[in-house]
């Protein structure tokens, strides 16, 4: 049996989707570390989480799971909202640093993915390299922008959650805390059934490709040549 079909990735793309999980996760999750921490409450520091060590943040479980079926997790950042001295507005922030840090991870990527086409860097690599390098920033611009727009999903246990948590006034949050198990099996239920899929979150991951384009608008402007087709 070719066990390959059941993959989230083709089986020779592996080791670069682990890579790029491996920095996004790390980014995603030391961005909500630093900045709880910044912002008063040393609870991450005291855990261990302000660090850009993979082995503080990475779930392996939550990596093995992505490489399989293209949704996972990392170690959450475990935040005592109390020690803020503007809780929800303190608290917005930092669960929103996490997938604007991968939103960053990408744009950077494709700046530097432009800057070493059109600068003819690569030209005189071997095939293979060039195709390993392509492989590679596609997947780190593509990935991270799928976490950006993942995380902000208002569904637990999501950074998107916590924000609208934060947003809403305290007794709808409150109740919607009364729904937390359920709206945690709902999503499971958006990711893994693929006709209530492709009409819930389906739709929401289309807006990746408006923001590949937009990013693609950006460095064509500053660099010219065509714009990368991922």
């Amino acid at each position: 049996m070719d066990f390959s079909n059941f993959l989230a990735f083709p089986v020779d793309q592996m080791p670069f989707v682990f890579l790029v999980l491996l920095i996004g996760f790390t980014v995603h999750e030391f961005s909500h570390a630093i900045v709880a921490t910044r912002f008063g409450d040393e609870t991450p520091r005291s855990m261990g989480r302000v660090t850009l060590n993979p082995r503080s943040h990475i779930d392996w479980l939550g990596m093995i799971f992505f490489l399989v079926i293209g949704v996972g997790w990392a170690k959450p950042v475990l935040v005592n909202r109390a020690r803020f001295k503007s809780p929800r507005v303190m608290g917005i922030i930092v669960s929103l640093v996490g997938p604007l840090s991968n939103l960053v991870l990408a744009f950077i990527s494709l700046i530097i993915f432009y800057a070493l086409l059109q600068g003819h860097v690569i030209d005189g690599f071997s095939v293979g390299t060039v195709k390993a390098i392509k492989l590679f920033f596609s997947l780190m611009i593509m990935q991270n922008i799928f976490l950006f727009i993942l995380n902000l999903i208002p569904f637990p246990p999501l950074d998107g959650y916590r924000i609208l948590e934060d947003l809403l006034p305290r007794t709808w949050a409150e109740k919607m805390r009364s729904y937390q198990q359920w709206l945690f099996y709902a999503i499971l239920l958006m990711f893994f059934i693929p006709p209530i899929r492709n009409v819930t979150i389906g739709p929401i991951f289309e807006f990746q490709w408006t923001i590949l384009a937009a990013f693609n608008w950006v460095a064509v402007h500053i660099f010219g040549g065509a714009v990368l087709r991922m």
